[in-house]
């Protein structure tokens, strides 16, 4: 997990996470990143940055599904462990926790597997779909 903390969440700290990337990730590989629909990803500047580091994928999950994203499972498991069980006086030190929890994590980091296949996933929702009255139009 490579991490980075920011008070802002604007095209400029998005930037700055990329470089950080680039610079942790060995350069013969190609990065995928997988985010949501938030403006800041898909600025004028950060589209220059991508065109200068073609090795960079970006794939956007659709609006209200964020649950197709496995990172917002790691981010489920650092919130249910690490920040609801502390106490944070400051923003500090909730920063030092989240550290602390990325460190940990990388010791013996456990990646997210899908279950299901997508069409076991399609079939389920299309099966609940057609249990709500209307849902099909």
């Amino acid at each position: 997990m490579i991490g980075s903390l920011h008070r802002r969440h604007r095209a400029e700290e998005f930037r700055k996470f990329l470089v950080k990337l680039d610079q942790e990730i060995p350069a013969d590989l190609q990065v995928h990143l997988i985010l949501d629909n938030y403006a800041t990803h898909k600025t004028p500047a950060v589209k220059t940055w991508l065109i200068v580091h073609p090795r960079f994928h970006l794939h956007f999950t659709p609006t209200g599904s964020s649950w197709l994203n496995l990172v917002e499972r790691w981010f489920a498991e650092l919130t249910n462990k690490q920040i609801r069980r502390g106490t944070h006086k400051s923003v500090q030190a909730l920063e030092k926790d989240i550290r602390t929890w990325i460190a940990a994590w990388n010791t013996d980091p456990k990646p997210y597997i899908w279950t299901k296949t997508a069409d076991e996933i399609l079939e389920r929702l299309a099966s609940y779909l057609h249990r709500i009255p209307d849902s099909e139009d």
